[in-house]
């Protein structure tokens, strides 16, 4: 008399986007009217752009399957978008051609930085199913959704004629649709970055917008011209006004005045609360001083190395957004992804501990600085125990904010920590021409930009073209640097070892030290609240 009768468990709402269209129908009457509607609505939007037509099924051919996915917007609003499985696609068969240009993350960063220098006008946009409007060159079959058979024609199945979101070339049949319909409003895309469109008026004045799949930001110095092309770009394309952007890229943006802050507080929420450290005891540093990771001679755990990627990929992200700070750990432990040991996941977790800690830092562009472009760059020379290879780091730096780093192992063994640093001052020039390019394409005419090194022999092997017995052997490309400073494109300044920076995206410091460069990035701690 006391059992309590057996109940379905509720889907788990921690995990929304991992919901099937069974999960809908285990939910509360009442939810599921919501989600059914929110998936009728994404139904009517395909209809109405003439998405697919439903025909009978063709002899001979592969139909594709498909599945909901549902996600909970940062407004509340609940989204269900039908995707098509492209990974049963059929190459040369169901597609040909598949890359698609997207924005660079420090192309971003770099644009938000001017925006505070020059203190420009930024409004945003997202594209209401963006790949909806991509023409499909390629006959392809799907299935009927789940849920939204039609009655009495369940053996029939979907032509789609236009982009779907999950079809393989769907990015690049969105890509060519956005580019023309681009060029027909006067814009143009950069060679040094296509996901980068410029438009200039009859006085030269720019309008710059930066896109990354079907989220934009439109930019320039005057506002009438910025909000008039934006305009003229809703008139194409069904968009939501987002007025001055609050997000981009999961990347939460807040301006005041001549400040721009940009922070992936909310994301990292997620990161910690998936990761099961959100109450975690935080860290004062990203890693013990002075800590190499081995690689793992044991055989592969697979649940192991499910967990120990979930955490690597998230910090992973968060990294190239707006964490430099985890630079170096990050990118030290993604190295050992393939097969992880116990004590590398750990590590891992170690780095969330320091995250917890500095959970509400944020990454700020101060116009009012009026600090220009410039580099910083080091290397730690045979730093890996296992195959003795240096460590490269650089940043560099606008509006007093650092917008591009990198920290990453160098691909030959250095003789000598002069021929180490050399490569890393190398490859930080190489990035910085990029800069310089993509700057003279917005109209920003540059001169030598300083980078600082805090090895002299290196800065003088890139200043004078001498060959050594020493130095005879280094790759021919690393001596382009030679021709940068030559051309005055960049400029080479020595730094104290003490003082340089970059340490920071080489090593694993101790605290002090740590705490000392890490504030010389630009982040700072914000509290929103």
């Amino acid at each position: 008399m006391k059992a309590v009768p057996p109940v379905d468990d509720l889907p788990d709402t921690s995990n929304v986007r991992e919901w099937t269209y069974r999960d809908i129908t285990r939910l509360p009457p009442a939810e599921q009217k919501e989600w059914k509607a929110a998936c009728q609505e994404e139904l009517e939007a395909l209809r109405r752009r003439k998405v697919f037509e439903l025909v009978d099924r063709p002899k001979g051919r592969k139909v594709i399957k498909n599945r909901w996915v549902f996600d909970v917007k940062s407004d509340g609003r609940k989204k269900a978008r039908l995707v098509a499985k492209g990974f049963s696609q059929v190459e040369g068969v169901d597609y040909d051609q598949i890359f698609s240009p997207v924005v660079r993350f420090e192309t971003v960063r770099l644009i938000l930085a001017l925006s505070a220098l020059e203190n420009w006008h930024i409004t945003g946009l997202d594209v209401r199913n963006a790949y909806l409007y991509g023409k499909l060159e390629e006959e392809i079959y799907m299935e009927q959704p789940e849920g939204f058979v039609a009655k009495g024609q369940e053996r029939k199945v979907l032509r789609l004629l236009r982009a779907l979101y999950g079809l393989k070339q769907a990015g690049l049949a969105w890509w060519r649709t956005l580019n023309e319909s681009m060029k027909e409003l006067g814009f143009k895309h950069l060679v040094s970055d296509a996901g980068l469109f410029i438009f200039r008026d009859k006085n030269g004045l720019p309008v710059i917008v930066v896109v990354y799949v079907d989220d934009a930001l439109f930019c320039g110095p005057n506002k009438a011209l910025v909000e008039k092309m934006k305009a003229k770009f809703m008139e194409k394309w069904e968009c939501r006004d987002l007025g001055e952007p609050k997000e981009f890229l999961r990347m939460r943006i807040q301006r005041s005045g001549s400040t721009i802050r940009i922070d992936q507080c909310a994301y990292l929420e997620k990161v910690l609360q998936r990761c099961g450290m959100q109450n975690a005891k935080s860290a004062p540093t990203l890693l013990p001083a002075g800590y190499h990771p081995m690689p793992n001679t044991g055989t592969a755990d697979s649940t192991l190395r499910s967990r120990f990627q979930t955490v690597i990929g998230s910090l992973l992200y968060i990294m190239l957004g707006t964490r430099p700070d985890i630079a170096f750990a990050v990118t030290k432990l993604s190295q050992f992804a393939a097969n992880p040991s116990q004590e590398h996941l750990n590590k891992a977790l170690y780095i969330c501990r320091y995250l917890i800690g500095t959970r509400s830092y944020s990454l700020v562009y101060n116009g009012a600085s009026g600090l220009g472009i410039s580099a910083c760059t080091d290397s730690d020379w045979g730093s890996d125990p296992s195959t003795r290879r240096s460590q490269t780091g650089y940043f560099l730096k606008l509006a007093g904010g650092v917008f591009s780093w990198q920290s990453r192992a160098q691909k030959t063994v250095a003789h000598s920590s002069t021929e180490a640093e050399y490569m890393a001052i190398s490859d930080c020039s190489r990035q910085i021409v990029w800069i310089r390019n993509l700057m003279s394409e917005i109209g920003y005419q540059l001169g030598p930009i300083p980078i600082a090194g805090d090895n002299q022999g290196s800065l003088f092997m890139g200043s004078n073209p001498v060959t050594e017995s020493r130095s005879k052997h280094i790759d021919i490309r690393y001596h382009a640097i030679r021709e940068y400073i030559e051309n005055k494109q960049i400029e080479v300044f020595f730094v104290d070892g003490s003082n340089n920076p970059a340490d920071l995206f080489t090593k694993n410091l101790g605290h002090v030290k740590f705490t000392k460069f890490r504030g010389e990035l630009g982040l700072e701690f914000y509290d929103s609240a």
